[in-house]
């Protein structure tokens, strides 16, 4: 049975217009499942759990024939029959269901999104040489599903407010916002996510307020959903930070970066499309929402207290103040 949250994901995305299809794609499930969904005018409570006492007696035995990748429960239906098994079909698809998650070798699906739809956001980190030291640079890649292009943005830390800041200066660097942005489960989005049953943060509300868009988090140990972007992290890797090491400032990394894109990134084959982001972005951008008149703040707020050498500690650094704020 699906979650709530993929009860309301069916409805919005319809009323977008998007395609059953691609909609049983993305959620995990038949077009069938989709069109019942649909149907409803609330999302549908869960039905009690069958009682499994006739089928407890063969469970050894189910197990065993899943271990050995068999999972056509027709076949394990027959042969627990024929060891005297009386109950129905539907307990045994029951109690195989959770199970097939397990089952290895399980093809994944490419899942295309329209134009303007999606933007998937994960982060990376790497270590470089930053003002002649040594240190680690957290970086923020935030790739347009359609055409594949993408924003970077290199920070010290991968907290709160440079996630969201991230996706501000991606917002105003395509000069437009898509109608969702997917997450990983990085408590700066989400809180909890337990089983599709997705607690966001606070902070991300706002975000996803803001600028319009419907937040949605990767299903656990289902990171995959995000592949554009993760495939876009280790591209960074592997390029952008083989040919620069050294740099000034973080300032000087996201400099570095804006250019690298422009002249290298945006500029490459995609070899499923025969384009580049750039050609598939001149049609992507048009399906892009307008941006809010002002930019979501992101600046950090809290209460700190001064010492007594006029010094205020944030985030495991220390900064001067006016001695007047002493004490």
């Amino acid at each position: 049975m699906l979650s709530r949250e993929d009860f309301y994901m069916i409805k919005q995305m319809r009323q977008q217009g998007v395609y059953i299809v691609d909609i049983a794609t993305q959620i995990g499930c038949s077009e069938r499942t989709v069109r019942r969904y649909l149907k409803y005018p609330e999302p549908p409570a869960r039905k009690t759990r069958h009682k499994m006492v006739k089928l407890k007696p063969f469970m050894d035995y189910i197990d065993m024939r899943l271990a050995e990748n068999v999972w056509n429960s027709e076949v394990i239906f027959a042969e627990i029959k024929a060891m005297g098994y009386t109950g129905g079909r539907s307990m045994l698809r029951y109690y195989i269901q959770p199970k097939r998650k397990m089952r290895p070798s399980k093809r994944t699906v490419r899942f295309e999104t329209q134009p303007g739809y999606q933007l998937q956001h994960d982060w990376g980190e790497v270590e470089v040489e930053v003002a002649g030291q040594r240190c680690k640079v957290n970086f923020a890649v935030n790739t347009l599903g359609f055409s594949r292009r993408f924003h970077v943005f290199a920070a010290p830390k991968q907290d709160a407010e440079h996630t969201y800041e991230s996706l501000v200066r991606a917002f105003r660097y395509f000069g437009g916002c898509v109608k969702t942005v997917l997450v990983d489960n990085q408590k700066a989005a989400v809180l909890k996510n337990n089983n599709g049953k997705v607690v966001f943060n606070s902070g991300f509300l706002l975000l996803a307020d803001h600028y319009n868009f419907l937040p949605r988090a990767c299903r656990p140990r289902r990171a995959r959903t995000k592949g554009k972007v993760e495939r876009m992290v280790k591209y960074l890797k592997e390029n952008f930070f083989v040919r620069y090491r050294r740099f000034d400032s973080f300032t000087h990394v996201n400099q570095q970066l804006e250019q690298w894109i422009a002249d290298v990134a945006d500029k490459r084959e995609l070899r499923q499309f025969k384009e580049t982001p750039e050609q598939r972005f001149s049609l992507e951008q048009e399906h892009l929402q307008p941006l809010p008149d002002t930019d979501f703040d992101t600046s950090y707020f809290d209460i700190r207290h001064v010492s007594w050498d006029s010094y205020i500690e944030v985030g495991g650094n220390r900064y001067s103040v006016p001695e007047a704020l002493c004490g």
